[in-house]
């Protein structure tokens, strides 16, 4: 048994408290928010952060507020709606998702863990959130949040492993309550305090209501066992396929191929920027970064391969 499992009664108790009093007040946390709610909020939040997410979250849900409204429009106008989250493949998987349910779960989000995991794009992960989140089911969540709380509180760890690995998840079985309503409490309790309190590099300790019981803190807080690897972006092909993206979803006609690979002054000098620019301020953005021709037309070619966009003689746009 893992050190101080026995608390695990305490821990469920003062961590669903203070959630209780302190958690924020989202609409995908509200009862009256429908499992689709629930669903979307899912997958924009991969990765994303909140503050990110819900002005999209709120005008997804205006526009496609069931599943089918999303499946009966083009998948291009949801990678337009994904605007800047990021990632938008996560809008491609949404759109099919939408598409498999309006066809065979009748138009409604499927309530378990199994439907769930049939569905196109969804993983564990989202198939265990939706279904405890969405229709109370005791499922074992475990995101990156939880995961910390879990290798502090618990394995007096600085940070959980780089991957999620077979020992964590049977720490979150064993921790997870027995009550399914205490179940969906705790896996959103856990996540909160994640995101607050315990978070990867400034943990506000001071205000964890378990910092007595927390094996980290009496271990002396001792070093991470690794260093994470942050994220670049400038310069890399991702922030190359977001410049392209971002001229495609402002353009509402196939844009010229040269428009968006050729060099700017040869685009200014020869006119073809004023016959065809979709976008000014995206196309300039997107020359400004002065990429190589062969990283543009490898991130372009990325974007056909995953079906962000797609090229017909008249250019490339959104995929229909």
């Amino acid at each position: 048994m893992e050190p101080g499992l026995q608390q695990a009664p305490q821990l469920h108790t003062e961590i669903i408290s203070w959630f209780t009093a302190n958690a924020r007040d989202l609409p995908w946390r509200r009862p009256e928010c429908s499992p689709w709610g629930v669903f979307v909020s899912e997958i924009m939040l991969q990765q994303t952060p909140v503050i990110r997410v819900l002005p999209v979250w709120q005008q997804w849900m205006e526009r496609w507020p069931a599943p089918a409204a999303l499946a009966a429009e083009p998948s291009g106008e949801a990678v337009r709606a994904w605007g800047r989250l990021g990632y938008p493949r996560r809008a491609l998987r949404l759109h099919a998702a939408a598409a498999a349910m309006t066809e065979r779960f009748n138009g409604s989000v499927p309530g378990t863990r199994d439907e769930l995991l049939t569905l196109p794009g969804v993983g564990t992960y989202t198939a265990a959130a939706v279904a405890s989140f969405a229709f109370g089911r005791r499922e074992t969540v475990v995101d990156t949040n939880i995961r910390r709380v879990h290798a502090r509180a618990l394995s007096g760890k600085a940070l959980p492993a780089p991957a999620l690995n077979a020992a964590e998840m049977r720490l979150a079985v064993a921790l997870l309550p027995d009550d399914d309503a205490a179940s969906v409490a705790w896996n959103a309790s856990v996540m909160e305090l994640g995101a607050l309190v315990c978070t990867a590099r400034s943990p506000k300790c001071a205000l964890c209501p378990v910092q007595r019981r927390c094996a980290w803190v009496a271990a002396g807080e001792p070093a991470p066992e690794y260093v994470p690897k942050g994220q670049t972006w400038a310069g890399t092909d991702r922030q190359v396929r977001g410049a392209l993206m971002a001229v495609l979803r402002q353009a509402r006609e196939p844009v010229p191929r040269k428009l968006l690979v050729g060099p700017p002054d040869l685009l200014a000098a020869d006119g073809a920027a004023e016959d065809a620019d979709p976008e000014p301020a995206a196309l300039s953005k997107l020359h400004a970064l002065r990429a190589p021709a062969s990283q543009l037309e490898r991130a372009l070619a990325g974007l056909l391969a995953d079906k962000l966009a797609e090229e017909s003689d008249a250019g490339l746009q959104l995929p229909a």
